[in-house]
């Protein structure tokens, strides 16, 4: 197991500790306020969908501003060089468009309470608990990555053992998401996406001041790694060799497709936040109106962890006990004075729980909602299944910190997160895509899909993969290939198995399948939504122009 390399101590004084308590005395206030708004299990597990679109827009970002951003990112950008671009520009925004713009109105005219229900009325009940099963696994170990890396933090403010600062920080998500439910936890999101970027910002300007400025690191970073560790697609020719092991089919394909619209548009964990908007036209919004900050996230985490390849050039080589995971903590300690530091550091512990706090409320809704009242306990009354998820929340977190000892053995959490989303989101996303487009996909189709993606996937990481078997380069790029395996393998499978089964009577497919609506999709939207800056396509279409035009002074 990885600890933090010795010596590695954030230099905090009384100012600092005093703003960290100034946050956690809100976080849990926000928790007790929400909680007078908790009477039915629609409050607790979905906000009683009445959060206007800013807000869901907002919680939806920052739910996935946790480990994946801050560390995974810094440590991939320290890794991989510019390169960690692609996670955002193709690897994110075309999938969140899709998402709002073609999704959304199932999702939420459906009257859905989680994705895998979804799954439930397209396909059967073999396919809906398969998908809750998988899905709960997946949060849980996404939660501990989250867990993880705050521990990672904390040791380094307070020089606690890892597993002290896991259960401390595993206790206060609790308590808020516990008390308040989700909608404590959107609300603690949208406070923690400013008090994260106050954190990164600085991070970042002071780190340019130190290298001397885009062009200093350029040139330092050019001279170590070659001209392609800064730029977005050098050295990704097929056949070519890149610090990524990726060129740019295996980019564009499994990343830009299998893997980030598995992840974005059957994520429920992020899914939950536009499922809870007050109507159908707010809950198309929220993927898109995240889009516009998610663009320009990649600079306050790509930049910082740059610095520190330059600064620390001895992160994540053989021998040294510093990995790429410590890149960030790193540049607090060498960059920051009091005051800036107990924000930066608030502003880290904000991003791990609100990553945490999305896969625990996604989890307790899934298994509550999905597992327990449609297949153990069934038909008790609300407040029963009210209680159960509070119960079932703290299990959850329970268990996150045992998943959280797991993602230690990993020198990139960035690199295990994408091992989880091709084995679990993949898969589940051919089964959506594939479900939703073809009338014919026939209720069988759907579990044995999940089955042969999974499989799939898991066999080309562990058997393929790491037994050697064919040479790819890196994690990321065997779990690029992953991704595009186990697309491919469910998909096959699933028209194998309509060609012999059954499919589900067209009169039971409305709202289910492209071209045909429900009741809820005819929703008219409430005054304001029309005006031309709230129109869906515009935000949409906008935020893809956008993170294309980005590309442009990366790419050569």
């Amino acid at each position: 197991m990885h600890y933090l390399a010795e010596g590695l101590r954030l230099p905090t004084n009384g100012l600092d500790y005093a703003i960290l308590a100034i946050y956690f005395a809100v976080v849990l206030g926000i928790g007790f306020a929400a909680r007078r708004s908790v009477k039915t299990s629609l409050d607790f597990f979905l906000s009683g969908r009445s959060l206007p679109a800013w807000v869901t827009g907002l919680a939806f970002v920052a739910a996935n501003l946790g480990a994946t951003e801050i560390l995974g990112m810094a440590a991939t950008g320290a890794q991989y060089g510019v390169a960690v671009v692609h996670w955002y520009w193709i690897g994110a925004i075309p999938a969140m468009v899709f998402l709002g713009l073609v999704m959304m109105p199932f999702y939420y005219g459906s009257k859905v309470r989680s994705v895998p229900e979804f799954l439930l009325q397209r396909f059967d009940k073999s396919a809906h608990l398969l998908s809750s099963v998988l899905f709960a696994f997946a949060s849980i170990l996404i939660a501990g990555v989250n867990l993880y890396a705050l521990s990672i933090v904390v040791e380094a403010l307070l020089g606690w053992p890892q597993w002290v600062s896991i259960v401390v920080a595993g206790f206060f998500v609790l308590a808020y998401i516990t008390i308040g439910g989700l909608s404590s936890a959107i609300y603690n999101e949208v406070l923690q996406f400013f008090v994260i970027l106050a954190a990164l910002i600085p991070l970042t300007i002071l780190g340019l001041k130190r290298v001397g400025g885009w062009d200093g690191l350029t040139g330092s970073l050019t001279e170590r790694h070659g001209g392609d560790f800064m730029t977005a697609w050098g050295g990704t020719g097929i056949g070519d060799p890149n610090p990524l092991g990726a060129n740019w089919l295996t980019i564009v394909l499994g990343l830009g497709f299998v893997l980030s619209f598995g992840y974005w548009t059957t994520n429920f964990a992020e899914v939950q936040r536009a499922l809870s908007a007050k109507n159908l036209s707010a809950a198309k919004r929220t993927p898109l109106i995240a889009a516009f900050p998610k663009i320009f996230i990649v600079f306050i985490v790509m930049i910082p962890g740059l610095v520190a390849a330059v600064l620390v050039p001895k992160i994540g080589t053989a021998g040294s006990d510093l990995t790429y995971n410590d890149a960030i903590p790193l540049l607090m300690q060498e960059l920051l004075p009091n005051g800036v530091l107990g924000i930066a550091v608030t502003g880290l512990l904000a991003a791990f729980m609100a990553g945490m706090a999305a896969n625990v409320s996604s989890f307790n809704t899934v298994f509550t909602a999905d597992i327990w009242a449609k297949y153990v306990v069934k038909g008790r009354e609300d407040t029963y299944y009210l209680k159960f998820g509070r119960l079932i929340t703290a299990i959850g977190v329970m268990a996150s910190i045992g998943t959280a000892f797991l993602a230690a053995s990993f020198s990139n959490i960035m690199g295990y997160l994408q091992t989880l989303f091709s084995f679990f989101n993949v898969p589940m996303f051919v089964v959506f895509i594939i479900g939703m487009f073809w009338k014919r996909a026939s209720m069988k189709s759907g579990v044995w899909g999940l089955v042969a993606g999974t499989s799939a996937a898991m066999v080309n990481y562990f058997v393929i993969y790491k037994q050697g078997v064919i040479d790819i380069p890196s994690d990321q790029g065997a779990n690029f290939v992953s991704a595009i395996v186990g697309f491919a393998a469910g998909a096959v499978v699933m028209v194998l198995v309509t060609l012999f089964t059954a499919p589900k009577p067209e009169a039971e497919l409305a709202g289910l399948v492209y071209g045909t609506k429900s009741p809820g999709m005819e929703e008219l939207p409430q005054e304001g939504d029309q005006v031309w800056y709230r129109k869906p396509a515009l935000l949409g279409w906008g935020a893809i122009v956008l993170a294309a035009a980005c590309y442009i002074p990366y790419s050569f």
